[in-house]
């Protein structure tokens, strides 16, 4: 059964990313000491505004960080940009945030769920565990057919 869990529980961790622009939109840039809070090169679930969206976490191009590049629909278009609409910018544009400033990245379950939220915001996440190694492995064989 799902739990509902706020973003002041104490079991969710909160990362402060720093939003860049880039070329295409806007990237989260989440600081070196927070890397192990993340699976690198995943596809993750991200809840933003109460959207269930997938993102992939990324190396940065220098140092320790990692990078957020986009949130998107579907896990497809997390790995491959050009099959969706990014829609990170889009939550940019609704909530106000500046290039430079700050975004929280609620870490809900590590490597599995995240949420987005603005600073002085709250959220509530519906916790639930991650699908088996095994699962996933089919889940992601059977998208790519």
């Amino acid at each position: 059964m799902a739990d509902h869990v706020s973003s002041d529980h104490p079991s969710v961790h909160t990362v402060r990313a720093t939003l860049t622009e880039t070329t295409t939109g806007y990237k989260l840039e989440i600081p070196a000491d927070d890397r192990d809070r993340f699976e690198v090169d995943e596809v993750v679930r991200v809840v933003v505004e109460g959207d269930e969206l997938f993102a992939r976490v990324e190396r940065a191009l220098t140092g320790e960080e990692l990078a957020i590049p986009g949130v998107y629909e579907t896990p497809g278009a997390a790995r491959d940009p050009r099959e969706g609409v990014d829609r990170l910018a889009a939550w940019v544009s609704d909530r106000g945030v500046r290039a430079g400033g700050s975004v929280l990245v609620d870490v809900v379950e590590s490597g599995f769920l995240y949420g987005l939220r603005k600073p002085g915001e709250s959220a509530v996440y519906t916790a639930r565990e991650p699908p088996a190694d095994s699962l996933s492995a089919i889940a992601e064989d059977l998208e790519e057919r």
